[in-house]
């Protein structure tokens, strides 16, 4: 596949302010695996093969487990691979990034915000809404795994 267009030269305000808008979801969110994790997932269920190469990268470079990462599409079946709260956050990550699958559960949403105050809730979902904006661009776009933006 070839790229469509540079989208993101093209639009370099929303750009940046698409960067500042991720960078303020997951600053509040504490957790940089937790977070990287999330935007994996989403990218995974989304096709983006930049994002997916991106946050391979740097959940590689954070030293995380390598099964770990190859898992994660299988996150639910892996045991204790990956904890209690990962496992809400991605549950919701799922719940949000698809909604047409059964809509969004509401033991989801529950199950999240037994494992994340508020404030917490709100910067995951913020960081999930965040990667879908960038997984959607990037798609339809075609934006190639490993080229500059």
């Amino acid at each position: 596949m070839s790229r469509r267009m540079k989208f993101w030269g093209q639009m370099s305000a929303f750009g940046r302010a698409q960067l500042r808008l991720t960078t303020a979801a997951k600053e509040g969110l504490g957790d940089p695996v937790l977070a990287e994790l999330v935007v994996l997932r989403a990218s995974q269920l989304n096709r983006c093969a930049f994002c997916i190469d991106m946050h391979v990268t740097n959940l590689r470079e954070a030293g995380v487990d390598p099964r770990r990462i190859d898992l994660l599409p299988a996150w639910e079946e892996a045991g204790d691979l990956y904890t209690a709260r990962e496992r809400a956050a991605l549950a919701l990550t799922e719940a949000i990034t698809v909604l047409t699958d059964g809509f969004f559960l509401d033991e989801v949403y529950a199950q999240a915000a037994a494992h994340f105050d508020e404030t917490e809730l709100a910067h995951l979902i913020a960081v999930i809404v965040a990667i879908n904006n960038w997984n959607r661009v990037n798609v339809t776009v075609r934006q190639p795994p490993g080229e500059e933006l």
